[in-house]
């Protein structure tokens, strides 16, 4: 079985953790819990920013089109028996590429039963998701997802001009109108399938504008993400600007009269703030259990690595020879488990530590020295902390 790690690349993150030491310590990994199939490697839209094709990793030309079904089986077998060995009564299987719903109706039909069936049979549950870019949301395809019953995430960067800015077609043509045609049978007829909507940030558009123009299909979700970036690939806009257009998307968001949906990131800031535990990546000190299978079977880390270089995500290990435990066991996953032990020396002395957790772990690489760094956007997200803090503090200070 060939996969996709380039021959003889060692990933820097290697460098981030000693398991053995770990071990020693008493580290345990926790289990998988979510995994990420990517049952298509190409994609009907041309993104600028995409972190798929855009970027330093070109893992995806290396790829065959689609998932194929031995390797969709291997996959699925992979998951129960990690299900299985750690007991665990629920997983969650993310459809993704590319464009996953490329598969069309018939495809996503077999490949969900299939994979509900294989995990069904170690005694575990599958919970699908599908994030897609909305364009293929026609009745068809919703009815099918329905019967499988797998829940739908849909990428919408704001208004037409906004979103159309960079979410296009390779003929250049805008997706807005297409995607909003798709959106509204989801939040319509199929409403109880409607996941969510991901939204990229650019600090060049309007942050109130962008945020309330997402609000009139009434998702039940909004995440808010940074574009992906590290310190040898900046972000375009200076420091302290993604930290300011999402502080002013607060503001209007907890001024409003009742709470018009959940914005993922400041609610689990707001959480981390007062004391509590994250469940996102790149907000607290948080444990990843998520893991992303290409559609060779190959096995990976979080895109968000693929700024960094060619290969940048890839492990080395695949579902043909290797189980879920051997990826736990893996340098890059176990550090993105270690907490505290894989952060950089200024992260560990920083008084927001409990609150940032560091930043997400791809935006943390430097180039020819690993992931053992600040986030490139530690500004903005101390902006943001210290925003949402003060505006604590006043709403303290009006209940008393």
């Amino acid at each position: 079985m060939r996969t996709n790690t380039p021959a003889g690349r060692r990933a820097p993150d290697d460098r981030a953790v000693d398991v053995a030491a770990l071990l020693d310590e008493g580290w345990r990994p926790a289990p998988l819990r979510q995994f990420v199939l990517k049952i298509r490697s190409r994609c009907n839209l041309a993104c600028d920013y995409c972190i798929i094709y855009e970027h330093a990793d070109q893992t995806w030309r290396r790829q065959p089109r689609a998932m194929g079904p031995g390797t969709l089986r291997r996959t699925a077998h992979r998951i129960a028996e990690h299900a299985a060995s750690h007991g665990l009564p629920l997983v969650r299987i993310v459809l993704h590429g590319g464009e996953p719903l490329l598969a069309g109706p018939e495809g996503i039909s077999r490949l969900a039963g299939e994979v509900r069936r294989i995990v069904q049979e170690a005694g575990a549950e599958a919970e699908f998701t599908v994030q897609t870019n909305g364009t293929l949301l026609d009745t068809r395809m919703l009815e099918t997802l329905a019967e499988h019953r797998v829940r739908i995430g849909v990428s919408l960067d704001g208004d037409r001009e906004a979103h159309d800015a960079h979410r296009r077609t390779a003929a250049g043509r805008g997706s807005y109108d297409q995607i909003l045609a798709g959106l509204w049978r989801l939040s319509g007829e199929f409403r109880e399938l409607y996941a969510g909507l991901l939204c990229t940030v650019d600090p060049a558009s309007d942050p109130v504008a962008v945020y309330e123009s997402l609000l009139p299909t009434r998702p039940p979700v909004v995440d808010f993400l940074l574009p992906h970036a590290h310190w040898g690939a900046r972000p375009p806009a200076p420091p302290g600007a993604y930290g300011s257009w999402l502080a002013a998307v607060f503001d209007r968001w907890v001024g409003a009269p009742h709470k018009e949906t959940s914005v993922r990131v400041l609610d689990e800031l707001l959480h981390t703030t007062l004391g509590g535990r994250s469940r996102l990546d790149w907000v607290g000190i948080t444990r990843t259990v998520s893991v992303f299978v290409e559609a060779d079977g190959s096995i990976h880390q979080n895109d968000t690595l693929r700024t960094g270089h060619d290969g940048a995500s890839a492990s080395g290990l695949d579902v043909f020879r290797n189980s879920f435990d051997e990826v736990l066991l893996h340098p890059g996953f176990a550090a993105r488990q270690a907490g505290e032990r894989a952060l950089a020396e200024e992260c560990l002395r920083c008084p927001e530590l409990s609150v940032c957790g560091g930043g997400e772990f791809g935006h943390r690489y430097r180039p020819d020295a690993g992931y053992r760094w600040p986030t490139v956007y530690c500004a903005d997200q101390l902006l943001l902390i210290g925003h949402i803090r003060r505006w604590l503090t006043r709403s303290a200070g009006q209940i008393r």
